[in-house]
């Protein structure tokens, strides 16, 4: 997408984060058109080096962005954040409560210098007595119902991905946006906070309103009674595995037909959805294993040709191979620090027919240290100076 198409062009973003979720509204914004600064220590984000299920992180959430590694703790790194600060719309931070009121870093401190600054906190809680609680995604998860409703009775279980992590970073991004909105009404900036728990709660609502309409309180997913008498998982020959729903009265008529099903077809007290939830336990086993004759590729053309919803079991891994995601831009193509070239999700939304493409691939420790410290006006001897007092980390003088 061109420069001029990109809706946050122009707009100046100062990111202090770690992990998942600050990165994540860099991300965003950075791929809307935002010019995002990462200000990372002098040894670099420490992201940067997790193992394990954190070794994706720094890679997913952090292209689009320049990275510059300051030592903040200095007069000298204190000053050159000024100077971004001056020129910058929106600033991003989500470390521990108190953090940034400990390095005149806050809202109450930063908005008398730079009144238009729009300041963004990624918290684990919104205010409240939790606050000053240090909160990750799955404490959120946790206390926040949607382990109990991902595990099985009695052994609650995360979600199989950092959903509070992005969801609450997607909300953090709503929330400047609509500051940014507001800003050209009153020329000023203000304080926005985005939270895990809170998001958490927010996503569990579904079941809160289930317990207000029906009185009980809902179950586990993993042993729920559907709204539906088949939405499930389903075994083919091939030993793979293939989710269908039937979600309406005429999607099960074309079920039964394509199925060969007539004695389900026949029968009238299998024609109202609601019938068939109570009945379910007469007719899944036979649906069962009448799907089980199908190979998946079979069966799910054959889905997809009577129009039902569908999905094969897929693994992350087998989504590099996705032919709609690689047809239409769905992945996007980086270089990652260690020169390694891969195709990561690109943000998921389409403007003016277009997807959001890469401007920066993820940012090597201080990559673009000089470039930004020119544009905050520092020549380049006083950036040489900073590097040398061990101030600044220059790519060029390692």
């Amino acid at each position: 997408m061109k420069a001029s198409q990109r809706p946050l062009d122009g707009v100046r973003v100062i990111e202090f984060t770690h992990m998942v979720m600050g990165p994540t509204i860099g991300l965003i914004l950075a791929d809307l058109g935002a010019d995002v600064v990462k200000v990372e220590p002098l040894k670099g984000d420490n992201t940067r080096r997790l193992l394990g299920s954190g070794a994706g992180y720094f890679p997913m959430y952090n292209r689009n962005k320049r990275s510059v590694c300051i030592d903040t703790k200095t007069t000298a790194g204190r000053e050159a954040i000024d100077r971004l600060l001056a020129a910058s719309d929106v600033f991003i931070e989500n470390f521990r409560p108190g953090a940034m009121s400990e390095s005149g870093w806050d809202y109450a401190t930063l908005s008398k210098k730079y009144p238009r600054l729009i300041y963004c906190s990624a918290k684990g809680f919104l205010q409240g007595p939790y606050e000053h609680r240090t909160a990750l995604d799955e404490v959120a998860q946790m206390m926040g119902g949607l382990a109990y409703m991902t595990g099985l009775p009695g052994k609650p279980m995360r979600a199989g991905a950092s959903v509070i992590d992005v969801t609450g970073g997607m909300f953090g991004v709503i929330a400047i946006l609509a500051a940014l909105w507001q800003r050209e009404h009153t020329g000023l900036g203000q304080e926005v906070r985005a939270s895990l728990y809170e998001t958490c709660v927010f996503l569990v609502g579904q079941h809160m309103a289930q317990l207000a309409v029906t009185g009980s309180p809902a179950p586990p997913m993993t042993v729920r009674r559907s709204a539906w008498a088949i939405y499930d998982v389903f075994d083919t020959c091939d030993e793979q595995q293939v989710f269908i729903g039937v979600v309406t009265d005429s999607q099960w008529r074309k079920f039964c037909e394509a199925f060969e099903f007539p004695e389900f077809l026949a029968d009238r007290s299998l024609a109202a959805n609601g019938d068939r939830v109570m009945q379910r336990e007469r007719i899944i086993e036979p649906i069962r294993a009448r799907i089980r004759r199908f190979g998946q590729a079979e069966l799910m053309t054959r889905l997809e040709n009577i129009g039902l919803p569908f999905a094969p079991v897929a693994r992350p891994e087998d989504l590099f191979d996705d032919p709609h995601l690689n047809a239409a831009g769905g992945l996007v193509g980086l270089r990652l620090p260690s020169g390694q070239e891969t195709r990561l999700p690109a943000l998921p939304i389409q403007m003016q027919g277009g997807r959001f493409d890469v401007r920066h691939d993820v940012p090597r420790e201080s990559e673009h240290a000089r470039e930004v410290l020119r544009q905050a006006g520092y020549s380049d001897a006083e950036i040489n100076r900073l590097a040398t007092e061990g101030v600044v980390r220059l790519e060029d003088m390692q």
